[in-house]
């Protein structure tokens, strides 16, 4: 696993964990590289039972399948005004956060859970 030093997580009364940096983060910058837990597709509706249902991804190209992130990947909070993005590196069964602006030391890595008007039909990540 693959991340810029200096993360830290603080608990949120109203978020839970949050993920923080102590240092600055430069835009285009990779914060963290998650390898991930793949969950096939007839597996999926067993972790809406779960307390896994609030921490994985949705996957693979048709979207049938789940991810459970491993390293933060799982505990970086949505944002409407992210500092983050998510990409999705198929082939290597990882998802890759990216600063998309400048992240102030102290300040919390968010990324946008649904970036699009229709989160239901579209990914919401970028996909390599």
């Amino acid at each position: 696993m693959q991340q810029i030093p200096g993360l830290y997580i603080l608990k949120d009364e109203e978020k839970g964990r949050c993920i923080y940096t102590a240092g600055k983060i430069e835009a285009g910058s990779t914060i963290e590289v998650c390898p991930l837990i793949i969950i096939p597709e007839e597996q999926v509706s067993i972790i809406h039972n779960t307390v896994l249902h609030d921490y994985y991804f949705v996957w693979g190209q048709d979207q049938k399948q789940a991810a459970i992130l491993l390293g933060n990947g799982s505990l970086y909070n949505h944002s409407d005004k992210p500092n983050a993005k998510a990409i999705l590196l198929y082939e290597d069964q990882e998802i890759l956060f990216e600063a998309i602006r400048d992240i102030d030391a102290g300040e919390e890595i968010t990324f946008n859970y649904f970036d699009g008007q229709n989160a239901e039909k579209e990914s919401w990540f970028e996909i390599k």
